[in-house]
């Protein structure tokens, strides 16, 4: 049951106690991928995912703006503190769980947003509120001989797949070009860029022209069974923690 879609009256009949939050990101893509691609991709993730279980699961809206201050110098990349993620993530889902939906699963599209994901999960579930765990989609899967990068193929198949008109392909050999090999600048084993203009042109890390439409129906399809095993794990699992003094 999409909760954006039901009335009230609907939401309150709902048998169930688990729930699906997809959370994305509002930021740059490089030249040839739209803002909202961590949106569409985490949305589209937990909607196959919720469909493959079989049963009764809420989907709540996307969460559309995330932590991601290191794309800021791209216009149109929108980001919040992590502070601010982490409260406002959190109190949505703790009002997700006042009507009985007390199991939560965020499936998320942005790396940036993974370790403030992790930290909220745990403070709900060592709280009582909630049993809250995150899902990050390109983390689930094995895209075989190609990388994540950033705005490279894996997303870029995926939007694809989801949408050919989301991808600009007459822009994927300038992508390319003006892309880094890899995230970050390192040395020591230490990462010493922040911003994503210190190493990358355009915004893309690895050539997006690479992946394919076929790459992204396959990868859709390992997500979305990843996340529905793990709600099924999620919806039964006893979260209790027994006293050891």
């Amino acid at each position: 049951m999409e909760l954006v879609e039901s009335t009230w009256t609907e939401a309150a009949e709902a048998e169930t106690n688990l729930a699906v939050l997809p959370v994305g990101s509002t930021e740059q893509h490089g030249p040839h991928a739209p803002l909202g691609t961590d949106v569409f991709t985490a949305r589209a993730v937990a909607r196959a995912g919720v469909d493959r279980t079989g049963e009764e699961v809420l989907l709540g809206p996307t969460i559309p703006v995330g932590i991601a201050a290191e794309h800021r110098h791209f216009p149109g990349t929108l980001w919040v503190t992590p502070d601010t993620f982490r409260a406002y993530v959190r109190e949505c889902c703790e009002s997700v769980a006042s009507h009985g939906w007390d199991r939560v699963v965020l499936v998320n599209g942005h790396g940036g947003n993974v370790d403030a994901l992790r930290e909220i999960c745990g403070t709900l579930t060592r709280s009582g509120t909630a049993y809250a765990v995150p899902f990050t989609w390109f983390d689930a899967v094995d895209p075989g001989d190609v990388e994540m990068g950033h705005a490279g193929p894996v997303e870029t198949s995926l939007l694809r797949h989801l949408d050919p008109d989301h991808v600009r392909t007459d822009r994927l050999e300038a992508a390319a070009e003006g892309a880094a090999d890899r995230w970050g600048e390192w040395q020591s084993t230490v990462n010493l860029a922040y911003d994503t203009t210190e190493f990358s042109e355009n915004g893309v890390v690895g050539d997006p022209g690479t992946g394919s439409a076929e790459l992204g129906a396959t990868l859709l399809d390992a997500a979305a069974d990843q996340l529905a095993d793990l709600l099924g794990v999620v919806a039964s699992r006893d979260h209790s923690r027994p006293d050891r003094k």
